[in-house]
């Protein structure tokens, strides 16, 4: 798949996104070469405004979008070490991050999950289980200006980040499931759901 069909005029639709059982999404991305190139730049542009326009319903409608909360470069079928994500904070307001490079530095002991389980938007059928992630995580990254970041993800964030980056490493959400019990949690380890959180 040709990098330069990402530019900025392109529109991802869900006919772009990679499903499961391709073997991009069991690759381990490569390296983003820096300073970040008019090309990469442009192709993660591409990919935040497919997730705002995948939230946006008269947008989602529109181009048939399933909604996504981050995208990660090899979805759309490109092996770079690259994603975005487009959340809402608790207080509604979006926050948007095009990230390049990115490696978790630290993470807490606790964790939590999802009850609801993680969806895919590269995977087109429900999977029941609960997926253990970091609570909080500290990332260091490249923005779309080429400049080093470091930040800092709680909650729904890190559960973000955290699937994504496993995307750039080859690995799916459901690797993650206890393949044996789907409901059953890690032992040992401070986990509860992600609701129990609130008004903490």
């Amino acid at each position: 798949m040709s990098i330069t069909k990402y530019n900025a005029d392109y529109i991802i639709t869900m006919d772009d996104i990679v499903r499961e059982g391709h073997p991009v999404l069991r690759t381990v991305t490569e390296p983003v070469e820096l300073p970040l190139q008019e090309k990469d730049r442009a192709a993660l542009q591409c990919m935040m405004l497919f997730l705002k326009n995948s939230q946006d319903p008269e947008m989602s409608a529109k181009y048939k979008l399933r909604p996504g909360v981050g995208l990660s470069a090899n979805q759309v079928g490109l092996t770079q070490r690259m994603f975005v994500m487009y959340v809402k904070d608790e207080k509604g307001n979006p926050v948007e991050h095009a990230l390049v490079n990115p490696k978790i530095i630290s993470h807490s002991v606790s964790m939590v999950y999802l009850p609801e389980s993680e969806g895919c938007l590269s995977v087109d059928r429900p999977v029941d289980g609960f997926v253990p992630r970091y609570e909080k995580v500290k990332l260091k990254a490249y923005d779309l200006s080429g400049k080093e970041v470091v930040l800092r993800f709680k909650g729904y964030q890190a559960i973000v980040v955290q699937h994504e980056i496993d995307h750039l490493d080859g690995i799916m959400f459901y690797d993650r499931i206890n393949q044996t019990h789907p409901f059953k949690l890690p032992q040992g380890v401070d986990i509860r759901s992600l609701y129990e959180q609130k008004g903490n």
